[in-house]
């Protein structure tokens, strides 16, 4: 059997179950009016300052960030937001992406996740990324749970 009489049966079981799939065409507009709504209801119905300045000197990533990340990606069946942001710190965690782990715990706060659900986070990337990741971690994790708690103080 030759690679191209393989491939004549692959490609038309292919076409055939994209054909039979149901079209999800969507515009840009309606994807991103998606991932506004995800950033407004993880940020206390704010838009998000560093999407909002990137937004001014690199819109197209501003866009692709806003329209795939967060319209596609985050609105997506099969997690509960919760979820998805308990990952995303782990994630970036894990990969010593700090800024964008100190944005998602925030966000996590902001729906209910407990400063001690987000320590455990911590906890568990000593495993897979060592204890110097999840030292740095932990730092920017107290000075948000320091900030978080000064918003509080009255004033």
């Amino acid at each position: 059997m030759t690679l191209h009489s393989t491939l004549g049966p692959i490609t038309a079981a292919l076409f055939v179950a994209l054909a039979a799939a149901p079209a999800v065409a969507q515009t840009v507009e309606e994807r991103l009016k998606r991932g506004d709504a995800v950033i407004r209801d993880l940020n206390r119905g704010q838009p998000q300052p560093a999407l909002e300045g990137m937004r001014q000197e690199f819109p197209f990533l501003a866009e692709a960030t806003e329209a795939y990340a967060l319209g596609d990606i985050w609105t997506r069946p099969g997690l509960d937001r919760r979820t998805r942001q308990l990952a995303a710190v782990a994630a970036f965690a894990a990969t010593g992406q700090l800024p964008f782990m100190k944005v998602h715990a925030g966000y996590a706060l902001n729906i209910g996740v407990s400063e001690e659900e987000l320590k455990e986070i911590i906890y568990m990337i000593t495993v897979p990324a060592g204890i110097s990741r999840a030292i740095a971690a932990s730092q920017v994790l107290s000075e948000l749970f320091a900030e978080r708690r000064a918003e509080r103080r009255p004033q």
